[in-house]
């Protein structure tokens, strides 16, 4: 008797004759076409299969195999996927390993060529890697020879809600006095960074402090991936380009920040600084574009002030260290340091450049969770 793995191969190899195509790159229109086949053959040449292994087989064929059962439920954040045998999920901010796999190699490859026609991206030999959106869901895919052994794909779950100082302020992330300093920050107009580690909630801070915009205030949001909400239909996003036929000229950051000027912003916001990018972002905000706001990937302060210098630099190779800090100090009031602690996501502290020496930038700092090292 066959195992659910020479099953699979077997089922999908009698498919793939019936239809005389792929059935990872069969066409969403023919997919009744494909159910029919599998039914027709799981009555008549697989009579003596075990009902459950064929229904596991359907799924892994028509949907996503394990991941079924982890796709229904809010309380998972993150899908990380290393291969075929390796899922792992984060539930509470904690990583575990899941306990069920694709049935094969084959399968979790037919999955995989699946997941990329939905989400319309591809990775291939030319750009080994992907990034989208697929359901509820932002993805990454990267493939061998960039992946070692197997295609790893990252599936982080989009909020269907962004979330609110306030419910930040329910969660425990931080006390009621820093969540209305914050709040003060961005009704006075304050241009501030919020840093932090992977993972440590910097979008979902971000879209908490945009809901807290007037509703007759302009955004304009640039992003590489779509992550951050508009806080009301006066705003608009714009969103980078890379053109993997390369038929079509690629747009950064810096040149969608240029374009934005041209559009009545009242605030300006850039979903993740990491480029040279950060020279446009600092002269906007330093030149009358007040109460812009953006992420930086950064542990601390120091190092997000440190980081932010380089990327000026990457932009502006020609200009000495001190125009750049004038720049940072002129552009930026407040810097906001989120955390993942073993407890969970939360506020490390709130930091006002409060001026500009011969050694570097003073911070004044204007909240610091208790338990802080720093």
């Amino acid at each position: 008797m066959m195992n659910q793995t020479e099953l699979y191969n077997e089922v999908v190899l009698q498919l793939q004759n019936e239809i005389h195509i792929d059935i990872a790159s069969l066409p969403r229109e023919h997919r009744e076409d494909l159910k029919s086949a599998f039914g027709h053959l799981a009555s008549t040449r697989f009579t003596g299969a075990d009902p459950s292994v064929l229904a596991r087989i359907e799924h892994e064929i028509f949907g996503c195999g394990p991941l079924e059962v982890l796709l229904g439920d809010a309380g998972i954040t993150e899908i990380l996927i290393n291969g075929p045998n390796s899922i792992w999920v984060e539930r509470d901010g904690q990583l575990e390993r899941f306990g069920d796999q694709f049935i094969s190699r084959v399968s979790y490859h037919n999955f995989l060529q699946r997941l990329q026609t939905e989400a319309r991206v591809q990775a291939n030999l030319n750009r080994p890697f992907a990034d989208g959106y697929w359901r509820d869901f932002r993805l990454h895919l990267i493939i061998p020879p960039l992946a070692t052994g197997e295609p790893h794909l990252s599936l982080r779950r989009h909020p269907k809600s962004p979330w609110t100082l306030s419910a930040l302020e329910l969660a425990q992330w931080a006390p009621s006095s820093a969540i209305q300093k914050i709040r003060q920050i961005i009704e006075a107009k304050s241009s501030f960074l919020v840093i932090g580690g992977t993972s440590s909630g910097k979008t979902s801070v971000l879209n908490a402090c945009l809901q807290e915009i007037a509703t007759d205030e302009r955004v304009v949001c640039i992003e590489d991936t779509s992550e951050i909400q508009l806080p009301n239909h006066a705003s608009t996003k714009l969103l980078s380009r890379i053109d993997l036929n390369g038929l079509l000229r690629d747009v950064d950051l810096a040149e969608l920040l240029r374009q934005s000027l041209r559009m009545r912003p009242d605030r300006i916001i850039i979903g993740e600084v990491r480029g040279n990018e950060a020279r446009d972002l600092l002269m906007a905000f330093s030149t009358g574009h007040r109460g812009g706001m953006g992420s930086l990937h950064a542990e601390n302060p120091r190092q997000g002030l440190m980081r932010l210098e380089m990327l000026v630099q990457m932009g502006a190779p020609q200009w000495s260290l001190r125009a750049i800090r004038h720049l940072i100090f002129f552009g930026i009031q407040y810097i906001i340091n989120v955390v993942k602690a073993p407890e969970g996501r939360r506020l490390e502290g709130i930091y006002k450049l409060s001026s500009l020496e011969e050694h570097g930038f003073c911070l004044e700092t204007i909240y610091q969770a208790i338990t802080s090292s720093r």
